[in-house]
């Protein structure tokens, strides 16, 4: 089976697994993935690429910390909804899962209907998303795509918030989102805008390429120690252990009645 219903914590989800053996988890609350095991092209069994917190709810009652949590519709503090929206926090629905060119695949949606009544009643837009999880190899690939399908236009922003396990965030070297390299050594925060490129991450161990369209910016993230030890679902030392680099469409993109919007996120090995 490429797709198959499992429980992550107490939380429903989806396990892909491709025929070639590489793995992801998404769990229904925030159609967050929550794991992902690549082949690493050697005997050794498949090793997890995602960071999540030892301290994350996975209940449903708040936002997973780790993963990748999707981000809609507004990033962070940057409008006058829910922190970083209402897409984390609510719970999904699988529309389609199998395989496609050896790959194995899942596809989530959310829509007005499907929103607790605290975000529907603050959110006056009919919308709808889909997230396509895809997993091939050493390859894991995200779409998201909003539709408006109501009569008047919204704003919105968007990003994938991924947060990629590293041994050692201090050896992290990024490229590709400003003139020269970036390194992470203490708390970071930055917004890169127009992107124009694919980003590489070389965490020490090995190096990733990042590839995205429809999301025209990016954000590098790491909270440093003062923040970490402030945050309730992280240990305190586990900032260490993460760099998030994540897609994003921070805009806010109006979108017009009847109109789509797909961002696409990859992440491969570098050559």
């Amino acid at each position: 089976m490429s797709a198959s219903t499992i429980e992550y914590g107490q939380l429903p989800a989806i396990l892909l697994r491709a025929p070639d053996g590489a793995e992801a988890t998404i769990t229904l609350y925030g159609a967050h993935l929550v794991s992902w095991k690549p082949l690493s092209g050697t005997p050794a069994p498949a090793q997890e690429r995602m960071f999540m917190s030892r301290l994350s709810a996975l209940d449903g009652r708040r936002a997973i910390r780790g993963g990748v949590p999707v981000i809609f519709p507004q990033f962070a503090e940057r409008g006058e909804g829910m922190r970083h929206g209402f897409a984390r926090t609510s719970t999904w629905r699988v529309l389609d899962s199998g395989e496609q060119d050896g790959a194995a695949f899942a596809v989530l949606g959310l829509n007005q209907a499907d929103l607790a009544p605290q975000a529907s009643s603050a959110w006056a837009y009919p919308f709808e998303l889909a997230l396509r999880v895809s997993v091939h190899g050493a390859e894991l690939g995200m779409t998201l795509e909003v539709r408006n399908i109501g009569t008047h236009p919204f704003p919105f922003a968007a990003a994938l918030h991924t947060y990629h396990l590293v041994d050692d965030v201090e050896a992290v070297r990024i490229e590709g989102v400003q003139a020269e390299t970036l390194a992470v050594t203490d708390k970071l925060d930055q917004v890169f805008t127009d992107i124009a490129g694919s980003i590489r991450c070389d965490n020490g161990a090995d190096k990733l390429l990042l590839r995205q369209t429809g999301f025209t910016d990016a954000v590098v993230w790491n909270p440093g120690p003062a923040d970490a030890a402030a945050l309730a679902d992280m240990e305190d030392e586990e900032y260490r252990n993460f760099v998030c680099i994540e897609p994003a469409l921070l805009g806010p993109l109006t979108l017009a009645p009847g109109g789509v919007w797909r961002g696409e996120y990859r992440i491969s090995p570098a050559v």
